[in-house]
């Protein structure tokens, strides 16, 4: 069968979101390698029986013969790996690592847009000269025969497709990256006053400073409820929000910050409310996970988190950048335990039947085999 290089911008990302992909690969009968900057997951990846490799890339560097030298590691890698497949997660390990496949002659491609990112959501003048640069560089990486790009939602694809960066027989859409529906579960809501939770890393642009405002906002208005977020802030990441201001905000007592947590099923199975107010998203994991905890959800009405949220079924949409309409969702799921309890059942619901883990890794190991070829090796 075929080797196969799943390949992100961080290791944390492939420990966390492909570890059931590169395990449904390796039972298909495939060899699987792992590639990414080093982190703390990197030892977590090898004992899951995996082998992985060390591959750095700068998330903000922006200095053209430093980034070459990032096409040229990923070239020797390849070379030295020889896959028959590989597939990028993230935009610089899909421009980059798409380049370096074309120049050591990996045949077969796949890239995931797994959201937009910062470029397609900064406003202003600098915003548009970041959008101009992306699609160039996507544009390039998309368009080289035997590459599929996957979607994880309708609206990403559409763009692409209406500003020629891919073709549409060479895009699909699998929604994500599915849920383990065993680990992630419905529990009754714990008495006692009703907490509010955001997990999502602490950038801007995921709405983080919407829900604090809006979490001020229900304080006034003598609303019971913690508000609390989970994530850290992501330095690579221009929208980072920095630690002193999450301090900040905990000092003054508006919202709760608890920073990292790998136990998500139990962040859940204590909460009320998930809460998502993000400007755009491919398919938010978190509010995947919600769902699947049978959490009522209020997020952002933009594209990825309404993929996940049918309005008034299993939660709340809300105008992206408007604290108020987030608090008033808020604190209207907050004010009726039973519309919470109908929403969250849906919300289990909609899980069930779209979002489980091994239908959306089985789609996407269909991918590979259509560009692999019935043998399981790259068509010549």
């Amino acid at each position: 069968m075929a080797r196969i290089l799943l390949f992100a911008n961080t290791t944390w990302y492939l420990y966390n979101f492909r570890l059931a992909l590169a395990s449904a690969a390796r039972e298909a009968g495939h060899e699987v390698v792992l590639a990414g900057p080093h982190d703390e997951y990197a030892d977590r990846i090898r004992q899951a029986g995996f082998a992985w490799y060390p591959l750095e890339v700068s998330r903000r560097g922006m200095n053209p013969v430093a980034e070459a030298g990032a096409v040229l590691r990923c070239a020797a890698l390849y070379r030295r790996l020889r896959p028959d497949l590989v597939h990028h997660f993230t935009i610089k390990a899909v421009v980059y690592g798409s380049l370096a496949a074309r120049l050591v002659g990996v045949r077969c491609v796949v890239n995931s847009i797994t959201g937009l990112g910062y470029a397609f959501v900064k406003g202003g003048a600098s915003g548009r000269l970041l959008r101009r640069l992306a699609v160039g560089l996507y544009r390039a990486a998309l368009r080289a025969p035997q590459t599929q790009a996957i979607f994880e939602n309708q609206d990403d694809m559409e763009s692409f497709v209406d500003r020629r960066i891919v073709r549409r027989e060479k895009a699909v859409v699998i929604p994500g990256t599915g849920v383990d529906l065993a680990q992630f579960r419905p529990t009754a809501e714990p008495t006692g006053e009703p907490v509010v939770v955001l997990a999502s890393r602490m950038l801007w642009d995921k709405g983080v400073g919407e829900f604090v405002e809006a979490a001020r906002h229900l304080k006034r208005d003598g609303v019971g409820g913690r508000f609390v977020l989970v994530g850290t802030p992501d330095p690579g990441n221009p929208s980072s929000i920095p630690a002193d201001q999450l301090h900040a905000w905990t000092a003054e007592g508006v919202v709760e910050w608890l920073g990292r947590r790998d136990d998500m099923p139990a962040v859940y199975a204590a909460s009320s409310v998930a809460v998502l107010p993000s400007q755009r998203e491919g398919l938010p994991r978190t509010l995947v996970e919600a769902a699947a905890s049978a959490r009522p959800i209020v997020a952002s009405d933009v594209p990825g988190c309404r993929d996940v949220v049918r309005d008034g079924v299993n939660g709340l949409l809300v105008p992206p950048g408007d604290a108020a309409a987030l608090a008033a969702a808020i604190g209207r799921l907050l004010a009726d335990p039973q519309l919470r309890r109908r929403m969250g059942e849906k919300g289990r619901a909609i899980a069930e039947r779209d979002l489980a883990d091994g239908p959306i890794t089985g789609a996407i190991l269909r991918v590979y085999q259509e560009l692999l070829g019935p043998d399981g090796e790259a068509k010549r």
